[in-house]
């Protein structure tokens, strides 16, 4: 398939050589291993002098045998050495870009409406045989904007890891949206040897916005016409990919395919596999020219270099300009202007193999390109912590870098004329699914989810988003994915990843499990002006309750929400398992109140707060069940905030199944001696931050 088996006469000769040396040394010994016609043993066992086969005859044939497969083996690795001289200097080998080997350890459209857009790599007879470079670097370039591409490059770079052996270097010509989520993405991902640019597309617009293009793509769907101009003047070759492109094979295999181009040979493509350049799909249907089928630019091979020395700029304008004279638009983008050009200039194109780019639709002929992929196992890097520490996996948890997909669905959110908004802040895993459509009948107001999702999970998530009016309806709930990562739920990153994209001022820190009262939006927004948050330190709690019923008449008012408290319907929040944890906030005072009223701190004090959106993150030592909430509402008190308790808001927990994590920390008492052990070591690091004012947590951790 690569083509890396078509060498000179020389190559073949060494090569043969090498091959049938052994095998002819091999057929020798195996010939001499004969006495009188029957078989002589060389195991170490029969070679011992007490072995009724030993004679001196025969231990001299052995060492005269020994000596001349060390000969045959010295000639070998001379032939060997000869070949790869003779391979390196050949002309005919084109060395790639090579760069330096990148670590993101640091911190690293389609072209047709109806394909789909997977990539079957076919594997090389001759794959024996390196056609790149072990430690060539790869370059790929990537148009990409907006929530949903964003998606979608996730899918395509994963593929191309799974199978690849190369560094690689990603050039993402993204938007705004899409770098905020990628870098995000990279940073986090912690994949070694692969280094990623990113390229502002807004700045391209006014190189294609003169085109008017039909497709869905919009001007991004331009843009690889500008790429020669884009990517760095030293770069010589790059490989251009769709976001919906997904690999089947190790992507080096398509880069040895820039060997094979001869003479003015600049553009590899796939032709198209529906009959879209053909005229024939409807009446009157008049595409854009091109050769014969035309040619798709889901997967393209530039070569930069030679495409800069053509005038690859001028060359694509010119011919724009002349065809738009007639057809007045695109309807495929950058791949109606690429196959105009490829018309007039059929010498530029080498035409790559169906099996790189597998369009999928009805109209298309792909069944021929199917092929199977191979497994890749991944490999982890281990934490550099004390293994012997019976507290290891909870100390390592705190350093897990996880995967992180921010907006992984569509998110808008058009900032209020007053500075009052407030977002509301949760976490959650697969099983708490059912809630989101019920919060979201609960709170008008935007949303910041962090979702803590395998790959698996994390497509039906989507699926499961997609067929839901309530929560499609919605576009001002962010939904970050944290891929899955260690054996214990991190619930305090998921906090934080959730808190750090917001986009209002203020924001209600709550859990997935509560529903908000109805109205609850608008009257934190009109307590945040009234007491006045964005100039003061203020927690504002919004108490808690909750009910053992899954079937609930969800109570419409405070006076209504008092009599189901009066006949056992609610209960104040964990009232029968963890008092403390609410106490402090004063029920009783609550049940008369009319106006805001101030509390102090207790010890386990863990109440649900609206804060401004530069208080402090939650400690990410504590995973799993206990302390993490305790822990955030202690460092809001040592930074001096206020507790004020809202006297007309209200919360409802929901009845579950109990989490995995509590479980383990009822039955588990190493995880209960860990649990200690962590937040011992928080107060500790309190008392250090925050001096002597600290000293209080100790002294209230001894008493209760």
């Amino acid at each position: 398939m690569l083509g890396i088996c078509r060498g000179r006469r020389k190559f073949l000769a060494a090569s043969l050589t090498v091959l049938f040396v052994p095998a002819i040394t091999w057929i020798y010994l195996f010939a001499g291993s004969f006495e009188d016609g029957k078989p002589v043993s060389l195991s170490p066992l029969e070679s011992q002098p007490h072995s009724p086969r030993y004679t001196a005859s025969s231990q001299r044939d052995r060492e005269s045998l020994e000596v001349r497969m060390r000969e045959v083996e010295e000639e070998n690795r001379a032939l060997r050495k000869q070949l790869s001289l003779a391979q390196s200097r050949s002309p005919s080998h084109h060395r790639g870009n090579h760069s330096k080997t990148y670590s993101m350890e640091e911190g690293t459209g389609d072209s047709e409406s109806l394909r789909a857009g997977i990539v079957a790599g076919n594997s090389s007879e001759c794959g024996q045989q390196p056609a790149v470079e072990k430690c060539e670097t790869i370059h790929v370039a990537i148009v990409c904007a907006g929530y949903n591409a964003s998606r979608d490059v996730v899918t395509l770079v994963k593929s191309v890891l799974f199978h690849r052996r190369n560094p690689l270097h990603f050039h993402l010509i993204a938007d705004a949206i899409a770098k905020q989520i990628l870098a995000t993405l990279f940073q986090t991902w912690m994949v070694p040897a692969v280094r990623i640019d990113f390229y502002d597309a807004d700045e391209l617009k006014s190189e294609v916005s003169w085109i008017p293009n039909k497709h869905y793509s919009g001007i991004y769907g331009l843009m690889k016409l500008v790429l020669t101009k884009t990517l760095p003047s030293n770069l010589e070759r790059v490989i251009v990919l769709d976001t919906d492109i997904t690999f089947a094979t190790d992507i080096a295999e398509l880069w040895a395919v820039f060997h094979k181009f001869k003479g003015q040979q600049v553009l590899g493509l796939v032709e198209n596999q529906s009959d879209w350049y053909l005229g024939n799909l409807w009446k009157n249907h008049r595409p854009w020219p091109a050769l014969g089928r035309g040619y798709n630019t889901g997967v393209i091979l530039l070569l930069l270099d030679k495409l800069r020395k053509m005038k690859w700029e001028q060359m694509w304008r010119l011919t724009a300009e002349r065809e738009l004279m007639s057809m007045l638009s695109t309807s495929l983008a950058d791949q109606d202007i690429f196959n105009a050009v490829i018309k007039q200039n059929p010498f530029l194109v080498y035409q790559l193999p169906c099996f790189w780019n597998v369009q999928l639709s009805d109209h298309t002929r792909s069944e021929q390109c199917y092929r199977d992929v191979s497994d890749l196992k991944l490999q982890k890097q281990l934490s550099e912590l004390d293994e012997d520490d019976l507290c290891y996996e909870f100390r390592r948890e705190r350093f897990t870098v996880h995967r992180t997909h921010l907006y992984f669905l569509h998110y808008e959110y058009e900032p209020a004329s007053d500075n009052t908004d407030v977002t509301l802040v949760a976490q959650l895993s697969m099983d708490r699914l059912q809630m989101l459509e019920a919060i979201c009948k609960h709170w008008e107001g935007p949303i910041s989810l962090a979702l803590y999702l395998s790959d698996a999970e994390a497509q039906q998530f989507l699926r499961y988003a997609q067929g839901s009016e309530v929560l499609m309806s919605r576009h001002n709930v962010g939904y970050h994915i944290v891929y899955k990562e260690g054996q214990f739920y991190p619930v305090n990153l998921l906090r934080n990843v959730a808190m750090k994209h917001i986009s209002t001022p203020y924001m209600f820190l709550s859990d997935i499990d509560f529903l908000p009262m109805y109205g609850l939006y608008e009257y934190l927004r009109k307590s945040v002006i009234q007491l006045d948050l964005a100039n003061t330190k203020k927690a504002l709690i919004v108490p808690a309750f909750e009910t053992l019923r899954y079937r609930l008449s969800f109570p419409k008012s405070k006076a209504e929400l008092l009599s189901m408290l009066d006949m056992g319907t609610l209960f104040t929040f964990r009232y029968h398992v963890w008092t403390k944890g609410h106490a402090p906030t004063n029920f009783a005072k609550w049940r008369t109140a009319t106006t805001p009223y101030r509390v102090e701190w207790e010890a386990d004090f863990e109440p649900y707060v609206v804060v401004r959106k530069d208080c402090p993150e939650y400690d990410r030592r504590f995973v799993g069940f206990g302390w993490n909430k305790v822990a955030h509402i202690m460092e809001l008190d040592a930074q001096e905030y206020e507790f004020t308790v809202l006297p007309n808001a209200y919360m409802i927990h929901m009845p579950h199944a109990p989490s995995f994590d509590i479980t383990k920390f009822r039955s588990n008492k190493q995880y209960r001696i860990c649990l200690k052990t962590l937040k011992e070591e928080f107060q500790q690091d309190m008392s250090r931050h925050y001096g002597f004012a600290a000293l209080k947590y100790l002294t209230a951790e001894n008493n209760s």
